[in-house]
């Protein structure tokens, strides 16, 4: 950590107003000045100045239904297998994955083992290795029978199982009160079920009273909840019980709309639309053909889940980008796809998609007023990118385009500072 002078870079704050020419100063962890200028500053004062050859600066973007330790492979049962000590490892490979691509906050959507997010987010928070910002989830608690119950039916072993996994009020309550102790900073739900899981995504397995208990424990000890859920009851209960994150939300009626419409500061969403439409067209390798009757399910939910954000997205509902990336046919590192659907299928501008990575990002990672915004006294997590993502939202998933990422003030990617000019300048990472 050091003092920076970004000068020459085109800054994109992430408020949603209009990029300008200017210059950044970085004292410590906290951005310190922001200028419009159209010069070139030489520094001074101990800083040293990195020269953007006006390449976009902006806020570093929040991933916001993240699984780190969703290991590329085709199934949940595949992803459970994985044994701890090669999980863990590849866990940490992931999470620099995601800050060298830009995502400098990461909201954890569920664990492949209980204490994964945990151990990774203590980690990153202690300078072991390196990651983005890491709010770590539970497990998946779900029901018997429900989504994440991978356990064999003629076995009785629940430790088999993808999941937490629960039956009835008192159950739920353990469970809860294990991720506590655990050191989980969000719970996390399976209400609804998931097609290619066995389980109809218009279903919803768990009961009401056991949702509430959850709630209930967590938001007791402080935690968040968080839910998968594709159904319309599903989402109905988030908003009952003061679920803040529903995963999905893809079967809201216009009854639901309304009632998430009127509770819209309480909720965030996040559709995970790139695993709805790549399910559906890019896994025929893993059995799931586009023609098959699992391949049309998944292009009905995705054609009905688009249209469900963009009436929220038209209603002001908080939407943002994540879901289910780390199986074979959406792997991590593609994240930044989302943008590109928000825009071409939701009905978002470039700028509203970069908003919703950005200072929404900082919203639901419960930091809005330092996390999110490229602005004076707020935490120095930017990234540097070679173009304009507001006239090309398909650049933010180019490595090569993400010049320079910095958080908390010390560079991910660090540029070489000895270059002049864009024709020269390189970078480290």
């Amino acid at each position: 950590m050091g003092d920076y002078l970004f000068t020459n870079v085109r800054i994109l704050d992430g408020s949603g107003d209009h990029p300008y020419s200017g210059e950044v100063l970085v004292q410590g962890n906290r951005i310190k000045q922001v200028s419009r200028s159209s010069g070139r500053s030489t520094g001074g004062n101990g800083h040293t100045v990195i020269d953007g050859a006006g390449a976009t600066l902006m806020p570093g973007m929040t991933e916001a239904h993240t699984h780190l330790s969703w290991n590329d492979q085709p199934s949940l049962e595949a992803i459970q297998q994985m044994p701890l000590e090669e999980h863990t490892l590849f866990t940490a490979e992931m999470a620099k994955r995601y800050i060298e691509m830009g995502f400098t906050s990461c909201m954890g959507a569920a664990s492949a083992k209980a204490r994964l997010d945990v151990v990774i987010r203590d980690a990153i928070n202690q300078g072991r290795i390196p990651g983005p910002r890491y709010s770590a989830a539970s497990q998946e608690i779900t029901t018997l029978g429900g989504l994440g119950d991978t356990s064999p039916p003629h076995l009785d072993f629940p430790e088999l199982s993808f999941g937490c996994i629960v039956s009835g009020v008192e159950e739920m309550r353990r469970a809860v009160r294990q991720f506590i102790k655990y050191g989980c900073d969000t719970i996390k739900l399976n209400l609804s079920g998931e097609e290619i899981a066995g389980v109809g995504a218009e279903e919803t397995p768990m009961t009401d009273e056991e949702a509430a208990v959850a709630v209930s424990e967590a938001k007791r000890r402080g935690l968040r909840v968080a839910a998968h859920a594709r159904s319309n009851e599903s989402i109905k209960m988030c908003i009952r019980h003061g679920i803040e994150i529903i995963y999905h939300a893809s079967f809201a009626d216009e009854e639901t709309l309304d009632l998430l419409e009127a509770n819209k500061d309480k909720h965030f969403v996040a559709p995970g639309l790139a695993w709805l439409i790549r399910t559906s067209k890019n896994a025929a390798e893993y059995g799931v053909h586009p023609d098959s009757s699992l391949g049309m399910m998944y292009a009905r939910e995705a054609e009905i889940a688009t249209e469900t954000m963009r009436k929220m997205h038209r209603r002001g509902i908080r939407v943002l980008p994540g879901g289910d990336y780390g199986f074979a046919w959406i792997p991590h590192g593609t994240n930044a796809k989302d943008l590109e659907y928000f825009v071409d299928r939701v009905g978002m501008s470039p700028m509203e998609a970069i908003v919703s990575a950005t200072k929404l990002g900082g919203q639901i990672m419960g930091r809005p007023d330092e996390l999110g915004l490229l602005k004076e006294g707020y935490l120095a997590d930017l990234i540097l990118v070679d173009g304009d993502p507001v006239a090309n939202i398909r650049i933010l998933q180019e490595r090569a385009r993400i010049l320079a990422v910095m958080k908390d003030g010390s560079f991910y990617r660090a540029p070489d500072v000895t270059a002049q000019g864009r024709s020269s300048l390189r970078w480290a990472g």
